[in-house]
This record gives C-alpha cells, structure tokens and sequence, in this order.
C-alpha cells in the first residue's frame, strides 16, 4: 500500500501518454466495485476525508498511489494523517482538506485545484484561475443525492480535463462526462458543459458515454414526503427499540432506502437531533 501524507512530490510516470488522477471523497467505510474498477489505471489517488477505516487506503493503494486527509469521522485510527495537504501531481499542485469552510486563504498558496468534501454534494466551481472540486459521497447513499466521484486526466502537453462520474446506488455506472477543461498548462479553466445526449465524447470517443439508467425509481425509491420532519422521530424511536429496517419503513410508510439513511445517519452522528437529521438532508 502507497499512502502519502505529508509529501509534495511531482508525480509524472514515465510513459504516460495521458496521466489519469482519482479523485473522491466521504466514504465512509464503503468502496463500491464500480469505484475501484474506475480507478483502475490512474497514476494517483485522492481522497477528500471521511473514509472511516484502514481497509479502504488498503484497497485503494493497491491500485495507485493515495494522497489523504481527515474528515471530521475519521477518529483516533487516522490520527497520522494531515487536516490539509499540498501535493503537486503531473504539472498541477492540489490543495486538500475535508471541510472548504476551514480553508485560510494563505494556506491555498500556488494551488491549480482545491480538492475538498464534507457536504456529500458534487461541486465544481472556476474562479481566479483555480479549480475548486468536492467529488461528492461515493460511499453510503445521503438520501437523494447522487453517488459520485471524479477523474482528472493531465495530458503531454499539460492540457486537463475532468469527467464527473454518477453512479447507481443499485450498483453500476449511471453516466460519466467531462465537466471542465484547461488548455496547455497556465491556460484558465472552462466548463465543457452538459452530458451529450447522444452517448457520444465530443472528441469523437466512447470513453465518457452515458450510461443507460436504472430507471425512474433511481430518485423516486429516495422521494422525501412532505411531512418528514414528523416521521423521522417515529423511525428512531423504533430503531431504538431494535426494530428491523424494513419494518419501520412498513409502519412509516417510507421507503426503505430513506428509513435505511435516516437511521445510518442517526447511528453515524450520535446525539443528532430531529434539527440536525433535517440539515444533514438538505431541508
């Protein structure tokens, strides 16, 4: 296993005709077999925080290299690795850290890219000729939000674009399509704009096709009633008193992939309130 935690090293493989970076966050204890299979081939590995075990830095540095920091779950095992980190990987320097909000901005220094977590919510923002990327939760589904990561490909003439990456919480590849691109290195970062529609890369390919859906109970399985806020206290009240999932979804009326979030949630942040619960999802 290959885990680096405090190095600022260039990183460019001999040979590489493109070099692929992964990129991904928050999974706490989880790593899906489409994340690992997606992985495959990249130079480097990194990893936003919230990773919750040793194992998942075992399997992920049998593919690659793995630059880490903590997440705000990551406790006592984890304590050997940074809150922020600086690495520079193919051309380009990333700085990493969990929470965006515990940033200082002298700490950012000469960063191309700001990789952080925490939200769960895949975000890109270009501003200042800088690429801000939270990769989003590839780990236990949040409710209805999107299971996602990030791959950033650095070619020969330090040209990168990334490919934002949706999965299926029933397991497999929703789509994949690149997101933002920059020229030749010193270039500013652009969107590339949305999926295509057709299955088709721009660039004339099928590496970045969208994949078929699972269907429209992908979201609809996930669908949040509007009188949540007084069905989360009967789910736990039931969880606590040792009731399977599936029977508090029966007496809820909740599907039971939204009784299996709240009461993971609950499980994950001891003491939460029905406040918290309600912020955690977003409402």
């Amino acid at each position: 296993m290959d885990v680096h935690m405090g190095e600022n090293r260039e990183n460019m493989p001999a040979g590489y005709r493109n070099y692929c970076i992964g990129i991904l966050s928050d999974t706490h204890g989880l790593l899906r077999p489409e994340v690992t299979e997606t992985l495959k081939g990249c130079g480097a590995i990194l990893h936003g925080g919230d990773i919750n075990c040793q194992e998942i830095l075992d399997q992920l540095g049998q593919i690659a290299p793995v630059y880490v920091v903590r997440g705000n779950n990551d406790k006592e095992w984890a304590e050997r690795f940074p809150q922020t980190l600086t690495v520079t990987l193919g051309g380009l320097t990333f700085f990493m850290i969990h929470n965006r909000k515990l940033i200082a901005q002298e700490d950012l220094g000469a960063a191309d890219v700001v990789i952080y977590g925490h939200s769960h919510r895949y975000e890109e923002q270009r501003e200042a000729g800088r690429l801000w990327l939270n990769p989003g939760s590839c780990g236990p589904r949040r409710f209805a939000q999107p299971i996602t990561m990030a791959l950033l490909e650095i070619g020969e003439d330090g040209s990168c674009q990334v490919e934002r990456i949706d999965l299926s919480h029933k397991g497999g590849i929703l789509k994949r399509y690149v997101t933002t691109r920059r020229s030749a290195a010193g270039g500013i970062w652009t969107a590339a704009g949305d999926a295509p529609t057709d299955g088709q890369n721009p660039e004339g390919t099928d590496r970045f096709r969208s994949e078929p859906s699972s269907g429209a109970s992908e979201d609809a399985a996930m669908k949040i009633p509007a009188n949540i806020q007084d069905l989360i206290p009967l789910v736990i009240k039931d969880m606590k008193r040792g009731r399977p999932v599936a029977e508090i979804a029966r007496r809820t009326g909740l599907s039971y992939e939204l009784t299996e979030q709240i009461c993971r949630l609950y499980v994950t942040h001891p003491g939460v309130d029905l406040d918290g619960i309600l912020r955690r999802m977003g409402l």
